[in-house]
C-alpha cells in the first residue's frame, strides 16, 4: 500500500492566499505566478471558480494560463474607480496591460502601475504600501520620494491610453483619488533602521476589513 500520509504534496505557500487570486469589483483574478513553485497554488481558485455555483459565473479579469506573472500581493483596489497595481519583482508590467484591458470600462476608470523597487524586502505593492482609509495609507519611506507611475484608461475610441508620470506618492494619490489632503504613515516612525526592521516583518502590509478598521498583526 501507499503509505505516503498527503492527499497532495504540501502547499506551504498557500498560507499567503492573496498571492494566487483576487477579487477586484465583481469579479475575479486567477493568477500566474512568478515561481513555478507557487503555480500550483492557483489550481485552487481555477477550480472554485468554474465550479462553486455561487462564483462560477463572475467575471475573470486574468487567468493562471497567461503568459506574464501577475500576484495578488501587487494589486490594491484604490476606490471603485482606481485600481493600483505593483510593477514589482514577480508581476511584469505585460501582466498589468492585460488586466487592465479586462477592467477599464467595466467600472474601473483607471489603472495606476506603480513602479516600486525589484528586490525580494520590496517584493509585492503591498509590502510597502497599503491603504487603510479612505484617505490613509501605511507606507515604506523609501516610496515617499518621487516614484513613477504609469496610469492606464480608455481614450478615444475605447482604446486603452497609457502615460507616465512622476512625482510624489501623496500628490499622485490625491489627483487620481479626487481627494484634497491624504495621510502617509511611515513605518519606523522616520528611522532608517527601524523602517529596515518593520520591511522584513511587512510592517506596511496591513489589512483593512472597514475603511479605519484594521486588522493587528498582534493580539
Amino acid at each position: 500500500g501507499d503509505d505516503y500520509p498527503f492527499a497532495v504534496d504540501p502547499l506551504p505557500n498557500l498560507y499567503f492566499t492573496r498571492d494566487p487570486f483576487a477579487t477586484i469589483g465583481t469579479g475575479v483574478s486567477i493568477h500566474r505566478m512568478h515561481t513555478v513553485t507557487r503555480n500550483r497554488e492557483t489550481l485552487f481558485g481555477r477550480f472554485i471558480f468554474e465550479h462553486n455555483p455561487w462564483y462560477k459565473n463572475a467575471p475573470r479579469w486574468y487567468d493562471r494560463s497567461a503568459s506574464s506573472s501577475l500576484e495578488g500581493g501587487d494589486i490594491l483596489v484604490l476606490s471603485p474607480q482606481v485600481l493600483a497595481v505593483g510593477i514589482s519583482q514577480r508581476t511584469e508590467p505585460f501582466a498589468i496591460e492585460n488586466l487592465a484591458k479586462n477592467l477599464l470600462g467595466l467600472g474601473f476608470s483607471q489603472v495606476l502601475a506603480i513602479d516600486i523597487p525589484k528586490s525580494r524586502s520590496f517584493m509585492h505593492l503591498d509590502t510597502v504600501f497599503t491603504m487603510v482609509d479612505r484617505d490613509k495609507f501605511t507606507v515604506h519611506p523609501n516610496i515617499l520620494n518621487d516614484i513613477t507611475v504609469f496610469v492606464m484608461e480608455l481614450g478615444e475610441n475605447q482604446q486603452m491610453q497609457i502615460r507616465q508620470e512622476t512625482g510624489r506618492l501623496e500628490d499622485i494619490l490625491k489627483e487620481h483619488l479626487g481627494l484634497s489632503q491624504v495621510t502617509l504613515i511611515p513605518c519606523g516612525q522616520g528611522s532608517v533602521i527601524d523602517a529596515a526592521r518593520e520591511q522584513w516583518s511587512d510592517g506596511s502590509n496591513t489589512l483593512a476589513i472597514a475603511p479605519g478598521e484594521v486588522v493587528p498583526a498582534k493580539a
